[in-house]
């Protein structure tokens, strides 16, 4: 700060009134102090301010209107104001405010003449402090969008390296791959690091170049093209479908490559079969292809479900008899079959998922033995949920218990008891809602059940309909 040259020339004999409204409206804060530090008067520059702080300050010392932490800084300052040594350093300090917030002010402490009071001038630096939160925020906010987008890649790189499908990110101003997954790199024949940089029609014959060539300028102009086919010279024919994609703001082409195999070149019948595979994929009942002693070549997604498994590569390889209900016993029963009939139907089991729970399936089979490899094909259809036929007649207890016969062997003792049990159970609801005409509180009674109980074991029976217990009661 530099001071005035001659003040007292330049200013005069200013009056109180003048310099008390100069320093008032130069400052946020002004204090008059005594030499011991306690405020004799005060003025605020802002009625915002003044709002902030508490209105009992005359007569206080000024250390008790900041926090503990700026006490010292307050000592310091009418330390020099005193001395006259530094006059004109300023020190921040803390005032706790009315709204529970601190109140940060930049303070300088002078005297005033020969006069034995001082004065303090503040500026409020709740602007500069919200300045610098609202920067810390932005920070932060910026971290928390860069941590974002770096695990979005993480996902998306993952994703594309690990995908089935041959992916390949070309450049369509020059033509030069970009990307390409490693499933890109077997069916080019190429490392996956040298195919980055490299025009992608090199090692494709003159007229799939062009076919790409035409296709990517397509994509470009209008988005979307229809898939074309093109060879490598190599001899090896690929159907290529390409879509635009955004990368900052670049436009790239991703393209995906699918083999064609040879037995294809008859458009006629790849139809058809490309159906089939699509519906046999998409079919609700599980659906396993495996070798002669049970391996897993392929598996539908249905099955993925029933077994619980993340994907088909988790499953290829293994022995179906893994997820089969008694291990050892049921695949060793269908592959003797199958290879004395060539086909088993409805053979009842269960399938063990991968987290231990089990569902209740009936397995048709076949065995293929023509071809380069032969197979066996199996049908599994989940019958957890299957309705039971109704076996209010007479004749339901014969065909009950002919229906549990048939569990022995195939299901533990345990299993066949907790059944029995159930259906003795279920045939003495039915016999006291005969005896009792349907009448649900005479039948719990019989039976010596409450009747929350009894409508209980109807539900689990099925032996009600919506709505009749509330007719009931």
């Amino acid at each position: 700060m530099k001071p005035f040259d001659a003040p007292q020339a330049a200013l005069g004999d200013v009056n109180h009134e003048t310099l008390a409204y100069l320093i008032a409206s130069a400052s946020d804060i002004a204090l008059v102090l005594d030499t011991e530090g306690t405020i004799l008067d005060l003025a605020f520059g802002s009625d915002e301010l003044s709002a902030d702080i508490a209105d009992d300050w005359i007569g206080r010392r000024w250390g008790d209107t900041v926090t503990p932490e700026s006490r010292p800084r307050i000592e310091a300052l009418i330390a020099d104001a005193l001395s006259d040594a530094a006059a004109n350093n300023w020190r921040q300090v803390d005032h706790p405010s009315v709204n529970g917030a601190d109140l940060p002010v930049r303070y300088l402490a002078t005297r005033l003449g020969d006069r034995p009071q001082l004065i303090a001038v503040g500026r409020s630096l709740q602007g500069i402090a919200a300045l610098q939160q609202r920067l810390v925020d932005a920070q932060q906010s910026l971290e928390r969008d860069y941590w974002r987008l770096r695990q979005l890649e993480t996902r998306y790189r993952l994703l594309f390296r690990s995908a089935s499908d041959a992916i390949v990110i070309v450049d369509p101003d020059t033509g030069k791959v970009v990307e390409a997954n490693p499933a890109a790199a077997v069916l080019l024949a190429a490392d996956a690091r040298r195919l980055v940089g490299r025009g992608f029609t090199e090692g494709f014959d003159e007229p799939g170049a062009r076919a790409i060539q035409s296709l990517v300028a397509g994509v470009r102009a209008a988005g979307r093209a229809n898939d074309i086919r093109a060879r490598l010279r190599s001899g090896a024919e690929f159907q290529v479908s390409a879509a635009p994609v955004r990368q900052e703001n670049a436009s790239l082409i991703l393209l995906r490559l699918s083999p064609i195999s040879s037995r294809g070149d008859n458009e006629g019948p790849t139809k058809p079969h490309s159906r089939l595979a699509r519906i046999v994929d998409r079919a609700p009942d599980g659906i396993v292809l495996t070798s002669q002693d049970g391996r897993i070549l392929s598996a539908n997604a249905a099955f993925l479900e029933l077994a619980q498994a993340t994907s088909e590569d988790q499953i290829r390889g293994e022995s179906l008899d893994r997820w089969l209900g008694r291990p050892g016993v049921d695949l060793n029963v269908l592959i003797a079959n199958l290879r004395q009939h060539e086909a088993v139907r409805l053979f009842a089991t269960t399938i063990r998922s991968e987290f231990g729970s089990s569902s209740e399936v009936e397995i048709s089979a076949v065995s293929v033995p023509n071809g380069d490899q032969p197979s066996l094909g199996f049908i599994i259809r989940n019958v957890d949920r299957r309705v039971s036929p109704d076996t209010r007649s007479e004749g339901a207890l014969p065909r009950s218990i002919e229906h549990l016969s048939e569990l022995v062997g195939r299901v533990p003792l345990k299993e066949v008891v907790r059944e029995s049990t159930d259906m003795i159970e279920r045939l003495c609801i039915e016999a006291a809602l005969e005896l009792t005409g349907d009448n649900r509180a005479s039948a719990a009674e019989l039976l010596g059940l409450s009747r929350q109980s009894l409508y209980v074991k109807l539900r689990r029976y099925g032996l009600t309909e919506p709505g009749a217990e509330a007719e009931a009661e």
